[in-house]
């Protein structure tokens, strides 16, 4: 791996000179640091491959430079130069994840050799976490993530028409997984080795929606410099996810519809017919019968998509779910940004199961990734948009009151019955301790 980058840690200024020395001549790109904090400084400013450390490093030693690698950035290479007879040193860095060592003094074409061992280590590690990503991922869109019993049925009934090709039309409010659930219906049905293609119809504008989903042909209209296939074709030997169908204009859904009746598809601009192999499945979070009703969509479209109707639960229909979720998305973000491992405090908790989650999943994805990232509870609850639920037993706004002031009210009631107590009051409300004073703070209450 000529041009990596690797990270060469010694404190003898000449001994890391001559080190710069042979291994720029190799055409590697190479980073210097004296000491386990300088290295460390220069690992979170620079994307390093491999780090080459001496042993003995002042007070510490690389083995301590090692473990802060393996645990913040894994998959970097890591060779370590050892003093003549330091057995026990070397055996101590392989244990501790070294991918190499060496034992002073080593020549030139030994340390050439490691550090090109570690390199490889490092592409074979990131080539195994890709793949476990991936698995993990397929494992996630084939079971999904919950043991409430409406998921159970989900489950179910997802397994029982996932080997056929009948078109399946997903319900359910935005954020409880629409786009996951047809993922797993892909991936149980014998097109699973084909493409997966997700089109959200609410995304792309009316004038484009028909060269979109049908492709367009060369001069097909202005702009059209080029030939070019659409979703349906894309889709060819797999699934076409089309998401918030009901966005789509009357016109197009009567297009739609022919092309789901003639199993044939055709480019703007051509007369030339496309026959197609596509299983399509659509979802939307409106109530398309309802759409139906008011002429908003096309009856005999929804009677071709609605064969079988999957609906996707809110997740305040199934809160027992949400501390596996919690625990789900807490390992998936830290692993995405390469963070520690941290939990959620028993007070936080419940303050999440409290919650009447209106953004379903997603909200809460998003609420525990902010939370990996910034490490801050308190920066978690007070984020929250809290309703009714959580606030059993105080006095309801009336309706022309904002939320402003029902929170204002519901603060000070709780202040009043603990007779001023902050700490009692943070706990009949469900807060931690730090998000209920930024609360007081930011209403202007007291509190003993």
């Amino acid at each position: 791996m000529k041009h990596a980058v690797v990270l060469l840690v010694e404190d003898d200024p000449q001994q890391l000179s001559l080190l710069c020395q042979l291994l720029q001549a190799e055409q590697y790109q190479v980073l210097e640091a004296d000491s386990v904090e300088s290295a460390i400084l220069q690992l979170k400013q620079h994307k390093v491959d491999l780090v080459f450390s001496d042993w003995k490093l002042g007070s510490l030693t690389g083995l301590t430079l090692l473990q802060y690698v393996r645990r913040y950035q894994p998959d970097i290479g890591f060779v370590v130069a050892t003093a003549y007879g330091s057995v026990s040193h070397a055996v101590e860095a392989v244990q501790a994840g070294a991918d190499d060592y060496l034992a002073k003094p080593f020549k030139r074409q030994e340390l050439l050799l490691a550090v090109d061992k570690g390199l490889r280590a490092k592409t074979l590690r990131q080539q195994n976490s890709t793949l476990q990503s991936q698995l993990s991922e397929q494992r996630q869109l084939v079971e999904l993530v919950g043991m409430a019993p409406c998921m159970q049925q989900l489950f179910q009934r997802i397994q029982r028409v996932s080997g056929s090709d009948v078109t399946v039309l997903i319900s359910g409010e935005s954020g409880t997984g629409k786009e996951l659930a047809a993922r797993a219906l892909h991936q149980l049905s014998p097109r699973a080795n084909g493409p997966f293609i997700a089109l959200n119809c609410a995304a792309i504008p009316e004038q484009l929606a028909e060269a979109e989903l049908f492709g367009t042909e060369k001069g097909a209209f202005t702009g059209a410099t080029q030939s070019k296939s659409g979703k349906f074709e894309a889709a060819a030997g797999g699934t076409l996810f089309l998401d918030e169908i009901a966005e789509l204009a009357l016109p197009l859904q009567a297009k739609l519809l022919r092309v789901l009746q003639e199993g044939r598809v055709t480019r703007l601009g051509s007369h030339q017919e496309i026959q197609l192999d596509v299983r399509l499945i659509a979802a939307s979070h409106r109530h398309l019968a309802d759409a139906v009703a008011k002429g908003l969509f096309r009856q005999d479209l929804y009677y071709r998509l609605n064969v079988v109707p999957v609906h996707m639960p809110a997740l305040r229909e199934r809160k027992e779910d949400i501390p596996r979720l919690i625990q789900h998305f807490l390992q998936l973000h830290q692993q995405r940004y390469q963070q520690a491992g941290i939990g959620l405090s028993p007070a936080t908790l419940r303050q999440l199961m409290a919650y009447d989650w209106p953004g379903n999943v997603r909200e809460l994805s998003n609420c525990i990734e902010r939370f990996v990232l910034l490490q801050d509870e308190a920066e978690l609850v007070a984020g929250l948009q809290w309703s009714t639920t959580a606030t059993s037993g105080f006095v309801l706004p009336d309706q022309g009151l904002n939320w402003e002031e029902f929170e204002r009210n519901c603060l000070a009631q709780a202040l009043q019955r603990c007779g001023g107590n902050r700490t009692q009051a943070a706990k009949l409300l469900y807060l931690p301790y730090k998000a209920f004073l930024y609360r007081l703070e930011k209403y202007q209450l007291t509190g003993a």
